[in-house]
């Protein structure tokens, strides 16, 4: 095997779930640039772009919306080397955002799935994450944290009990 492999299970008493009224909440959106491509059901934002909905708040050098036609499905920030894309959001069992950053995100909303890559990291509460990728699984409490492939970036933690 060339890759190291870490799996971390937070089995917290309660559950994690991001705000419930977050869904309800309009989607904003700021960008230099805005393609909307209603057939396709993709909307691509580029230049400092941020999109927000109640607590979610994610920004990078490029958002795309995947949506069908009744709601938006999953959202890819790309961000850079220098200017990270950013995930923040509230959670119903944490008194502290959730935040994360990686050079690239993509957040399966439904599935209340965000996958980070490129020198990916996530503060929950007081414990942090960091690894080459990351696979934050909300609605389960699961974080899986892989180094790179050459082992160069390795995986870092701290947990406050």
């Amino acid at each position: 095997m060339n890759k190291l492999y870490l799996v971390l299970l937070l089995l917290l008493s309660s559950r994690s779930y991001a705000l419930p009224e977050d869904s309800s909440e309009p989607i904003e959106v700021e960008a230099y640039t805005v393609v909307i491509d209603e057939k396709a059901g993709i909307s691509t934002y580029t230049g400092k772009a941020s999109v927000k909905q109640g607590s979610l708040v994610l920004s990078a050098e490029k958002i795309e919306l995947f949506s069908n036609e009744k709601e938006v499905t999953k959202v890819i920030a790309i961000g850079t080397k220098k200017q990270r894309a950013h995930y923040r959001q509230s959670q119903t069992n944490q008194s502290r955002f959730i935040e994360a950053d990686a050079i690239n995100i993509i957040y399966l909303i439904k599935k209340e799935f965000v996958n980070l890559k490129g020198n990916a990291h996530l503060v929950q509460g007081f414990d942090s994450f960091s690894g080459a990728t990351l696979d934050y699984d909300i609605a389960n409490d699961k974080v899986i944290v892989q180094s790179s492939e050459d082992r160069t970036e390795r995986v870092r933690f701290k947990i406050k009990l």
